[in-house]
């Protein structure tokens, strides 16, 4: 653990760190990603969305915090009839923009509008697929908080040339934390826009140390510059996932509890670098070993920081969420990615 969290432990005594884990094998999950792949080829597509459960079933049953693992709880029928409405909406906008461009524009107008609504619906669906200990996590957001927080504010990051780009990712994570909730029970998120102004810059600065690198080695031995930008460029992106991602979670919490992460630069790149390296030798079979390095790493470098016994936390909460009368029911949504 790190020296700053073990600080930060030390400064709350009434706070356990609990780390969460992963408990999933490359080999194991090789024969679950193959059999996905094979059957979605042979059935055109169709059978991607039992794929994506069976994917989602095994890295949620192996995400660990006390001993107890996490599910998912959507069925393919779900995320296939998304899937379908999607694809249908995709043929029919391609038809029209070959007819009419103008009626194409307006397809793609409407798209953009109906975009926060669609990926509201996105998230509430994956959260409420999501449970622990039996209690499934939620999310509830207005129209407008998504359209500022994933169409208005990194539009004005990109017409300021970027200045407010830190600010319009901090909003993009308040939305996404402080509208989750497990059970009854709402996350919140305490960032403040500076740290997000210093990643940016450091980010910046380590790009413009790679230009300074670039240009020396153009003068003096220009067979080089391809692996001094994919060097430079790897430990910019590496820098900025790993510095966002601990920010990310030290700034959220769940009710008086905390969450915590302390990724590091040469853990991260080593897998990171290594798994980029088997996947284009093995050319792509490697990809399931990839994915489970990478989360095993995560899940070994991200906290919970229970302010009390997590136990009786869970106890209250379920008692809460029995009290309102809800069942699991099903729910359909839209599959589609938001970050």
């Amino acid at each position: 653990m790190s020296t700053a969290l073990t600080a930060e432990h030390d400064a709350q005594p009434q706070s356990t760190v609990t780390p969460f884990e992963f408990r999933g094998d490359g080999a194991e999950f090789f024969k679950i990603w193959i059999v996905n792949l094979l059957l979605t080829i042979l059935t055109l597509g169709i059978y991607s969305a039992w794929a994506k459960v069976r994917s989602n079933r095994y890295f949620y049953s192996n995400v660990y915090l006390e001993g107890e693992s996490f599910r998912y709880l959507a069925e393919p029928m779900q995320i296939l009839l998304g899937r379908l409405i999607a694809v249908a909406f995709f043929a029919v906008y391609i038809l029209a923009a070959q007819l009419s461009p103008l009626v194409g524009g307006v397809l793609i107008i409407l798209l953009t509008i109906a975009t926060p609504f669609l990926v509201i619906r996105s998230l509430a669906f994956n959260l409420r697929m999501t449970a622990y200990r039996n209690i499934q996590f939620r999310f509830d957001a207005s129209y407008g908080e998504a359209a500022m927080a994933l169409l208005v504010w990194p539009v004005l990051g990109v017409l300021s040339l970027g200045l407010l780009y830190p600010y319009a990712m901090l909003k993009s994570h308040q939305f996404l934390v402080r509208n989750a909730a497990y059970g009854t029970t709402p996350f919140g998120y305490e960032a403040t826009t500076w740290p997000y102004g210093r990643i940016f810059l450091y980010f910046l600065g380590i790009l413009v140390v790679v230009g300074l690198f670039y240009l020396v080695f153009y003068i003096l031995f220009p067979p080089a510059l391809i692996i001094v930008m994919a060097v430079g460029y790897v430990v910019a992106f590496g820098y900025f996932t790993v510095a966002l991602t601990n920010l990310y979670y030290a700034s959220a919490g769940l009710g008086v509890h905390g969450l915590s992460a302390d990724l590091e630069m040469p853990g991260y790149l080593q897998i990171f670098l290594t798994n980029a390296l088997f996947i284009v030798l093995t050319l792509g079979l490697y990809l399931p070993f990839a994915q489970v390095r990478m989360a095993r790493y995560r899940a070994e470098h991200i906290y919970f920081l229970a302010n009390g016994s997590l136990d009786d936390f869970v106890a209250a909460e379920r008692r809460q969420v029995n009290a309102l009368g809800e069942e699991m029911g099903e729910v359909f949504d839209f599959d589609i990615g938001v970050v």
